[in-house]
């Protein structure tokens, strides 16, 4: 099991990453973060919003589901949200450059570190 720290340190560690944070999703709090290029508190409590509101459209849509992972898409960067299956109520969110990013590998460890951290 890996600190929230290491953890950090380890998302880090995918190719393109530019900072990444873990958030409580029921209070868009910061637990742990690292990085630049984003205003992480910022984007920690607008992507709390869009986890809610996709649980919320699940529910509507009577989806008996768990979310994985959001990928958001943009002109440099990939933003990658992933809700905790471990620790209900967590997400990690990381930021790529698109440019030395490898979507298909970056997903893959993410899944990887956020199976391994203890909170």
């Amino acid at each position: 099991m890996a600190t929230i720290k290491q953890s950090m340190d380890d998302l880090m560690t995918i190719d393109g990453a530019m900072c990444a944070a873990m958030v409580d999703s029921g209070s868009g709090m910061i637990l742990g973060q690292i990085g630049t290029g984003v205003d992480l508190e910022v984007a920690a409590a607008g992507n709390t919003e869009v986890v809610r509101a996709k649980m919320k459209t699940m529910k509507s849509l009577g989806l008996n589901d768990v979310i994985e992972d959001i990928l958001i898409t943009l002109g440099k960067q990939y933003h990658i949200i992933r809700p905790m299956a471990k620790h209900e109520g967590l997400f990690i969110y990381l930021v790529l450059d698109k440019n030395k990013a490898n979507l298909a590998l970056a997903r893959r460890k993410t899944q990887d570190i956020e199976q391994q951290v203890a909170v």
